[in-house]
This record gives C-alpha cells, sequence and structure tokens, in this order.
C-alpha cells in the first residue's frame, strides 16, 4: 500500500510540475529570442548654438561628435567634463578640427547662447554650446535617454540633476558608445582619431 501511495504522489508531482513548465513555456516569446528592434540614441534635433545660429543634427554631419548635456551653474561635474574634452581637443592638435564636442544645455532659461559663449571661453574652441525652446531641450534630451531634473534650492534658485555621459556620435550622427575622458588625454585621442 505505501508503495502505491508514493508512486502516487510521485505521479502527481510529475504532472504538476509538467503543467507548470508549460504554463511558463507559453509566456515566452515565440522565436529564438534575437532582438527585434535596438534603442535608438540621438537623432533629428534643431536647436541654436553659442553665435545664434540655428543648428540641426546636419550641421555636425561629416565628423565625431563628443555630445554632452549639462549646464553653466553646474559646480563639478560639467567644468570637470568641459577641461577633459579639452585637453583631449588639445592632444588633437591640428586634428581637433575633424571632431566636435557639443555642450547641450538643460537649463535653456538661464543658458541662452550669450551666456554659453561666455562660458565656454574657459575652454577649447572645438566644444559648442547649443541651447533652444524650453521644449526643443527636452526633446533633445529624449532622443538621447538622457536625464535632466530641475531641483529647488534655496528662494528662488534651482539647480540641475542631469546624465554625465559623453556620447560619442560617429560621422552619420549615429551613436557609438560612452566616451571616457577619464584617462589620458592621449588614449583618449587616439581612440577619437578611429572615427575621423
Amino acid at each position: 500500500m505505501s508503495n502505491r501511495r508514493v508512486l502516487l504522489l510521485l505521479a502527481a508531482f510529475v504532472v504538476g510540475a509538467v503543467v507548470i513548465v508549460a504554463s511558463a513555456l507559453t509566456l515566452l516569446p515565440p522565436g529564438p529570442g534575437t532582438v527585434t528592434s535596438q534603442v535608438t540614441i540621438g537623432g533629428p534635433y534643431e536647436l541654436i548654438a553659442q553665435d545664434g545660429q540655428a543648428v540641426t543634427q546636419e550641421t555636425y554631419a561629416g565628423s565625431p561628435t563628443l555630445v554632452f548635456f549639462g549646464f553653466t551653474h553646474c559646480p563639478d561635474i560639467c567644468p570637470t567634463a568641459l577641461y577633459e574634452m579639452s585637453q583631449l581637443f588639445e592632444e588633437l592638435g591640428p586634428d581637433a578640427r575633424k571632431a566636435t564636442g557639443l555642450f547641450i544645455t538643460v537649463d535653456p532659461e538661464r543658458d541662452t547662447p550669450e551666456v554659453l559663449k561666455a562660458y565656454l571661453g574657459s575652454f577649447h574652441p572645438s566644444i559648442q554650446g547649443l541651447s533652444g525652446t524650453p521644449e526643443q531641450i527636452a526633446a533633445v534630451t529624449r532622443a538621447y535617454r538622457a536625464y535632466a531634473k530641475k531641483v529647488p534650492t534655496q528662494g528662488d534658485d534651482y539647480t540641475m540633476d542631469h546624465t554625465a555621459i559623453v556620447y560619442l556620435m560617429d560621422k552619420d550622427g549615429r551613436f557609438v558608445a560612452p566616451f571616457n575622458l577619464k584617462r589620458p588625454p592621449e588614449e583618449a585621442a587616439a581612440e577619437l582619431r578611429r572615427y575621423f
């Protein structure tokens, strides 16, 4: 009698396990599990350059671009990234004209083209500032899957939380990878030269 009970329990367990596995398999997507679409980073935009000219992604086509989102009131992350980018462009020497650095503000209320031009005067001339309407900035931030949020401080003042990634875009405006500026400038320059 006890052998029969053990066999019945074992059979019930096996049937239950088969049902659970079969149910789980029906929840899986069909096919071999390949990725059907790629996340796009970057894309069309319309902004205003620090000299007041309207620009689009086509303005920078034909050369690799390093894109960084920030703001001029940033106390440390932005000036550090811009300094490191300046060192990279210095290391490139005459080849610096074969690439562009873009500093896209996430604070268009304060960072007008004129403010950006004055601020970026402390950095390498290959770095250009871009601003626009709040709607234009929101659109380009979304296109790059970047993050930006206004954070109130004292009184009416505020700061901005934002993504601190440097995006490497190729000659055709396609995202390549995050670009590491936290290394010797000669290493960063050697990597960027691969995309000329």
